[in-house]
């Protein structure tokens, strides 16, 4: 396989994997162990990749995304100003809050990285953890839609989502799947569930990304490899944008059975072959 089809696969998976639920990168991970001979891309690629879809994350939720800007220096001036009261607080506010408690849990996981990292070379553990990624759609899909939005939503609620999308950072377990799943535990309707998955999603790929800066220089990017580089990213990013639609539409019928049954299978189909040799 040439560099060319390794980073359009690349930039299709990533975007597909990134937000529907069946995890970017269990996929990218066995993705990679079938041609071991790309291993070693630079960490730079994989950057580029998640910055891809977080551009699709912009495009989709603009209308949502930037007057969480300037609330979140409103609400900075009103804490430090000793003035700010939940109950007071504006809509936008109480979404950029409640994003921050939910990414609040990805911190504990820093220390683990390398750890987690290590599981996605082994076809095995990516598989089982699919079947659970296809056992907790399953579940999902049983979860009425509740009645909390972002002008009620709590502090706990947007914690345990987040605890959710702490867990999420195992391949083969979907960030998205687990972010809506979480919020769905919670009470939140199926729309607010799916649009606080997106927009949670930003700073954790950002924070993964800056987590990665230090290893960047380990492995320099030769200038023939810049512009596939560029490619797969613009690939995950159209991919992205396709996929985020698809699962506003899906989530809306409250449907997740097809993706369940796919992790499922693919999952069982990891083990088998793993234990049979074949990676």
């Amino acid at each position: 396989m040439n560099i060319w089809l390794f980073v359009i696969i690349s930039g299709i998976i990533q975007g597909l994997a990134e937000f529907l639920p069946i995890s970017s990168s269990g996929h990218l991970s066995l993705f990679q162990n079938f041609f071991p001979e790309f291993e070693n891309i630079p960490l730079t690629f994989d950057i580029m990749l998640h910055l891809g879809t977080l551009a699709a994350v912009f495009v989709v939720y603009h209308e949502d995304i930037f007057p969480l800007v300037p609330a979140f220096f409103t609400m900075l001036k009103k804490i430090f100003k000793r003035e700010f009261k939940l109950k007071d607080a504006t809509v936008h506010e109480r979404f950029v809050l409640m994003v921050i408690i939910a990414t609040l849990p990805l911190v504990l996981i820093v220390p683990f990285k390398d750890y987690i990292e290590l599981i996605g070379e082994f076809s095995w553990a990516i598989g089982i953890i699919l079947i659970v990624n296809g056992v907790m759609l399953f579940v999902s899909d049983k979860l009425a839609s509740g009645k909390t939005n972002a002008e009620n939503v709590k502090p706990h609620n947007a914690l345990i989502t987040g605890l959710f999308q702490m867990c999420a950072t195992l391949p083969g377990l979907s960030r998205s799947g687990s972010t809506i799943t979480g919020g769905l535990t919670q009470g939140f309707n199926r729309e607010y569930a799916v649009k606080f998955s997106f927009i949670m999603s930003i700073p954790a790929i950002l924070g993964a990304a800056i987590t990665d800066i230090p290893d960047l220089f380990e492995g320099a990017v030769s200038s023939q490899d810049i512009l596939p580089y560029i490619v797969g990213t613009l690939v995950a990013f159209a991919s992205g944008l396709g996929a985020m639609k698809l699962l506003i539409y899906i989530s809306k019928k409250s449907n997740f059975k097809v993706f369940s049954i796919y992790c499922l299978v693919l999952g069982v189909l990891m083990v088998v072959l793993d234990l049979c040799n074949v990676f």
